[in-house]
């Protein structure tokens, strides 16, 4: 996953609006404030809260 540290600093959940936080491993967004996680698909982050899963 190749995600620019910017762009993470600007991204935010669209659920609750709190920063993301890269989950590499697993290709993810994870928002620190609600807990929902967002796929990344082929370098592109899927933000829509109906994408998201619950942890």
């Amino acid at each position: 996953m190749k995600i620019d540290n910017w762009l993470l600093e600007i991204l935010a959940c669209p659920a609750c609006k709190s920063p993301l936080r890269a989950e590499v491993d697993a290709e993810e967004l994870a928002c620190t404030g609600c807990g929902l996680v967002y796929p990344v698909r082929d370098d592109i982050p899927v933000l829509l809260v109906d994408e998201a899963r619950k942890p």
